[in-house]
């Protein structure tokens, strides 16, 4: 690598510290949010709420639930991946900034638990084939 792409690379301890506590401020505001995975995944609706039991009595209110459900989850996955790599940037911040040799032993097994959880949600999402997509 050339010493003025280096040099272009290398950034200030000032500058990774403003990103750091712009990162928390982020995770902290979805956090709070309804954006939050809990509050996001505690969104239900029950199918009965659009119909009276059966499915035959009103097909589009049954079609209508389970576009909801598919939804709801897809939203409930998204909220729980953007969380996690939220903290995981916040994470990578600090270690550029410190060195990764630097980091406490917890937040490396932190960020590399994070980094898990996102693959097996990505993969969940995938399907067992491992093609992209919805699955719907």
């Amino acid at each position: 690598m050339s010493a003025t792409r280096a040099a272009n690379l290398e950034a200030s301890g000032e500058a990774l510290d403003k990103f750091v506590g712009q990162v928390d401020k982020v995770l902290s505001a979805l956090e709070g949010s309804a954006g939050n995975p809990a509050k996001v995944g505690a969104q239900t609706i029950r199918a009965t709420s659009l119909t009276s039991g059966g499915e035959s009595e009103f097909p589009e209110a049954h079609g209508l639930y389970k576009q909801y459900t598919r939804v709801h989850h897809e939203l409930t996955t998204l909220s729980r991946t953007l969380h996690l790599q939220i903290e995981a940037i916040g994470i990578a911040v600090t270690g550029a900034h410190r060195g990764f040799d630097n980091l406490e032993e917890e937040q490396r097994q932190r960020f590399w638990a994070i980094q898990t959880q996102v693959n097996e949600l990505r993969d969940k999402q995938r399907g067992n084939d491992g093609r992209a997509g919805t699955g719907y």
